[in-house]
């Protein structure tokens, strides 16, 4: 995708009213999140400061924040608004699978999953519980792990299936490393999960693993 070229404040403003918002530069649109009044020469240093020295948007976003409150040109006042920002975003993504809504495509839950887990630190594994015409009941992160993998518990995916009367569910967790190439830990705990489901009556849909910006399904790998 091409850069966006940058433009004059002024025009960024009044693009950013009535405009194609994607012709600003992201320093411009980080800028507006962090000045406090009129655009100024001042938000837009700190705006490059913050990209320049943590190395783009996303890991602006994701830094913590005592790495914020540390980053030159940062009050509470901005550090406020970036964690702020960054949660918009997330709230954002979440709704395209809110409860009740219907996965009508893998690219909807693929969206959702991505916008969960894609910048978790550590492994968490998760479950969408869905009824029978496919609609969101509820996904429940249901185990936690270290940075190297989690323990996964096969009765507590079923106990929660039986309790919320789910028809089908879908599997998800994040590999921490970025890379989603599923592992012989992760095709095992699927199969132990499908046969405890199976018992109970209940369809294992599909188990993505989430990466850096991507996300493998195991079903269509032949992995189910």
């Amino acid at each position: 995708m091409p850069q966006a070229t940058p433009i004059a404040p002024a025009d960024s403003h009044s693009m950013l009213i009535r405009g194609d918002v994607s012709l600003c530069a992201t320093s411009e649109l980080l800028a507006v999140v962090l000045r406090t009044g009129p655009a100024s020469a001042q938000a837009m240093t700190a705006a490059e400061g913050l990209l320049e020295h943590f190395g783009g948007l996303r890991a602006v976003l994701n830094a913590h924040w005592e790495q914020l409150a540390a980053a030159p040109g940062v009050g509470d006042a901005r550090l406020a608004k970036i964690r702020a920002l960054r949660e918009l975003a997330r709230r954002y993504f979440e709704e395209t699978l809110p409860i009740g809504a219907a996965i009508k495509s893998p690219a909807d839950t693929e969206t959702f999953l991505l916008a969960r887990l894609r910048d978790r630190p550590h492994e968490v594994f998760c479950c969408l519980y869905l009824d029978n015409r496919h609609r969101v009941i509820l996904f429940e992160e249901m185990f936690r792990g270290t940075i190297d993998g989690t323990s996964v518990y096969p009765r507590e995916v079923v106990k929660m299936a039986l309790q919320v009367n789910a028809a089908a569910v879908i599997l998800a967790h994040n590999h921490p490393s970025g890379i989603a190439d599923p592992s012989q830990a992760d095709e095992r705990i699927t199969r132990r999960v499908k046969a405890a489901l199976n018992l109970v009556d209940i369809r294992l849909l599909d188990h993505l693993v989430i990466g850096d910006g991507i996300s493998i399904s195991l079903a269509s790998r032949g992995l189910l």
